[in-house]
């Protein structure tokens, strides 16, 4: 099973150890995970795609022409 989240690190930010599979998967659904090797908290949302920030919301119902 290989994840293609990009937003999903493959690795933890502060001890660098490889997250497993399944680590990965708790991550990408609970947002947040704790490394075994360095006991760090990994936020998903530290990890934010910058692209996606910054755009102004869809407007939808009688707004658009």
């Amino acid at each position: 099973m290989e994840i293609h989240d990009d937003s999903v690190p493959e690795r933890c930010p502060h001890c660098n150890r490889i997250l497993t599979p399944w680590e990965r998967v708790l991550l990408s659904v609970d947002r947040a995970l704790m490394c075994k090797g360095c006991w760090y908290r990994i936020l998903l949302d530290a990890f934010k795609n910058p692209s996606s920030e910054g755009k102004p919301p869809l407007k939808t119902g009688e707004d658009q022409p």
